[in-house]
């Protein structure tokens, strides 16, 4: 049995994807192939995660394989933030479509509402956070687009077949709210950081009442942050008594049972992960269902804890304070 959940206007998502974020280049061909013969249909992939030409090459030998078809495929990529400007939204896609080597997109999102100053292919792909890596110190350079002129670009993607659907991610309700105020197109999906110790209810409320879908990214939380220094072993829902208890009960890793209440609570959920052991049992959540009392005490477990923080990270790592959050 598949998961998915719907999206106006087009086809269902598969509830459960691979993110390629931190995956490495010289893995990324071969784990997508495997994820793709194992039965994953959701491919997540950015042009700032630095390997859409492997993972094309990925996509590109599982469809000569016949391992499935283009149209069973959702495949997912994003807006990077030095492209904003409107001029830039059609050339950073056909990069990401001849890196993929497809000809559409399912999903092309705003990868962030920050808006940084144009870093050109030719100088430097992916551009990355910092204008001059080579400046001491080296810094995050804000060009301000307003997002309604970024997404009108997005929408003639949309006209010329190159997306089918678009969205945004990392937006709060306020931004949506607006973008709906004046868009011709809605955004079909957003994409968020969304586990058990951040919850968002309100924000997943919104969705439901927009008809946009919700993606979670990182929706097993801490461990895609440890290796970054961004958490610590300590921050790990898995380790929660209650998820293991839960897990135990089903006779499943704590991981299945946090994917489950990810999906059943009506999202699709993007794990990542370079073990294909991992892959597989990430992807296996659909043979069993949490009760409403599991449910509610795995939501209860919320600490409005983000790991994904432009608040935090960007005056860390790249000398600007650039809150998105409050």
């Amino acid at each position: 049995m598949s998961l998915s959940i719907p999206v106006s206007d087009y086809k269902p998502m598969p509830a459960v994807g691979y993110g390629f974020w931190k995956v490495d280049n010289q893995d990324a061909a071969a784990l997508a192939v495997e994820a793709i013969k194992m039965g994953y249909r959701h491919i997540d992939c950015a042009s700032d995660y630095g390997n859409e030409k492997e993972v094309g090459l990925g996509i590109e030998r599982a469809l000569s394989n016949g391992l499935c078809s283009r149209d069973d495929l959702w495949i997912t990529s994003k807006l990077w933030n030095t492209n904003h400007h409107p001029e830039h939204v059609l050339p950073a896609i056909r990069k990401s479509l001849s890196d993929l080597r497809v000809d559409y997109l399912d999903l092309y999102l705003i990868h962030f509402p920050i808006s940084l100053k144009h870093v050109p292919m030719e100088t430097r792909y992916p551009a990355g956070w910092v204008f001059d890596p080579d400046a001491v110190p080296p810094k995050m350079v804000f060009d301000p687009v307003p997002i309604i002129e970024t997404w009108r670009a997005m929408e003639e993607l949309v006209d010329r077949g190159l997306a089918k659907t678009i969205g945004v991610s990392n937006f709060c309700v306020s931004l949506i709210r607006d973008l709906l105020s004046q868009c011709r197109i809605r955004p079909k999906v957003l994409q968020v950081e969304s586990h058990p110790y951040l919850v968002q209810p309100k924000l997943l409320q919104y969705c439901f009442q927009e008809s946009i879908a919700y993606t979670a990214f990182s929706p097993l939380g801490a461990p895609s942050y440890i290796p970054l220094g961004m958490a610590n072993d300590g921050d790990s829902v898995l380790n929660e008594a209650i998820v293991q208890q839960i897990a135990s009960k089903h006779r499943k890793s704590p991981a299945q049972i946090v994917l489950r209440w990810g999906v059943q609570r009506g999202t699709a959920v993007i794990p990542k992960s370079s073990r294909v052991e991992r892959l597989r049992e990430n992807h296996d959540i659909a043979s069993f269902v949490l009760t409403a009392d599991e449910m509610a005490a795995i939501s209860a477990l919320d600490r409005n804890r983000r790991f994904n923080d432009p608040g935090v990270f960007c005056e860390e790592a790249f000398g600007c304070f650039f809150p998105i959050y409050e």
